[in-house]
């Protein structure tokens, strides 16, 4: 999976990048598809109208990956998953969620999501396609056959229907962590109860999937058929897979030493909190130069958690002000990620990005209030401990 991106640009807070890869595969793309836009528009090699086309297609293709991403990312958002961010690279797109689901449902909403938003991508551009240039051509267009008669922008939107018609297909594939493996997931979950043997056999499937597309690939396409691009590039696909469903596995056995444990279990139930009240001053003396500690816990007066205030906010007051500037004044504009309830389970912290960030979060009961601070070391020493009986296979 990526392990660095760019930022492109922002969606409702949803940081958008991309990683190097992506550019390599626009580049290719439009290359590609230049020689077939060329072919329908009858044009020279010097034309700038195939190069355009080829353009825009590719841009519309990653657009439609990225509305996809954001398909699982708005369900994920409302069912109360933050979003890390949405990467797009080489083979498509990754969306980072901060925390796994809670439940079954919400694990296929959040999967099915991206799907649905493809499929009325394919469903727009059959509509349009075919308004456009009629049945028989707009096939012709979407099966890239440089014969079809057909305009040049009929001919991007077909193309642009068959490519997500097969990014649709190739996602609905029952391998994690393809979407269509976390539905089977979300089902095994339902049908058993249990998430952790539930993402054992949807890695199980991904593993496997994975393995037949580098046979495929190398020995029948490679071997057999002698096309050596499509086969590597198939194989690649299928190496990256089983990659990637080997860590859903070993992710599930660090999660099952987890079963049952709550953030209550193991937070630090007697936690160091601002009243929000508090003069920065005093703040500063009594607080960050007493326990060096980059950031701290702001209570009101009945100790509800209401964000967090760090060492750098508090000294970018100016001393003149410091008296009459209080720690409620000057929160972090990201407190929201920086609680948890206290009877979350404590596998969902796993992935959570605000706790490897700031090393803790502050735990809160149902009504907000501060009951304690979940560490990262804290996290450390309960993973260290045998899995419970219950979570053995």
């Amino acid at each position: 999976m990526p392990s660095g991106a760019i930022t492109l640009f922002r969606v409702r807070g949803i940081r958008i990048g991309a990683d190097y890869s992506w550019f390599v595969v626009l580049f290719l793309m439009i290359f590609w598809l230049s020689s077939f836009y060329r072919d329908v528009l009858g044009a020279n090699d010097e034309a700038l109208g195939p190069y355009a086309l080829a353009l825009a297609s590719s841009l519309l293709f990653f657009g439609s990956i990225l509305l996809h991403e954001l398909g699982h990312a708005v369900v994920a958002l409302r069912n109360g998953i933050g979003i890390s961010g949405i990467t797009l690279w080489m083979f498509g797109g990754v969306a980072s969620l901060d925390r796994d689901s809670d439940s079954p449902w919400t694990e296929f909403k959040v999967a099915i999501g991206g799907p649905l938003v493809t499929a009325a991508i394919v469903l727009v551009c059959a509509g349009v396609g075919i308004a456009l240039a009629g049945p028989d051509e707009f096939r012709e267009a979407a099966m890239v056959d440089d014969s079809t008669s057909t305009s040049g922008i009929a001919a991007m939107i077909a193309w642009l229907g068959s490519i997500n018609l097969l990014v649709l297909i190739f996602n609905l594939v029952p391998a994690f962590p393809l979407d269509g493996g976390r539905i089977a997931r979300a089902i095994a979950w339902w049908r058993t109860g249990n998430r952790v043997s539930a993402t054992r056999f949807a890695a199980a499937l991904g593993q496997g999937f994975g393995l037949f597309l580098i046979l495929f690939g190398l020995g029948f396409l490679m071997v057999y058929l002698g096309d050596v691009v499509s086969g590597l590039w198939l194989a690649v696909v299928g190496f990256i897979l089983r990659a990637a469903a080997r860590g859903a596995l070993a992710q599930t056995e660090v999660a099952s030493r987890l079963e049952g444990v709550s953030v209550g279990d193991v937070m630090d139930r007697e936690p160091v909190a601002i009243p929000d009240s508090l003069e920065i001053e005093r703040v500063l003396e009594e607080y960050f130069l007493r326990y060096r500690w980059p950031w701290f816990p702001v209570v009101d007066a009945s100790q509800r958690f209401l964000g967090v205030i760090d060492r750098g906010a508090a000294d970018r007051i100016p001393p003149a002000e410091r008296g009459s500037t209080t720690a409620g004044d000057v929160l972090a504009r990201d407190s929201g990620a920086a609680s948890v309830q206290e009877d979350l389970p404590l596998e969902e912290l796993l992935g959570n990005q605000a706790l490897r960030r700031l090393g803790a979060l502050a735990a809160v009961d149902a009504q907000g209030r501060l009951q304690g601070v979940i560490t990262v070391d804290a996290l450390g020493r309960a993973l260290r401990q045998p899995a419970s009986p219950s979570a053995s296979p």
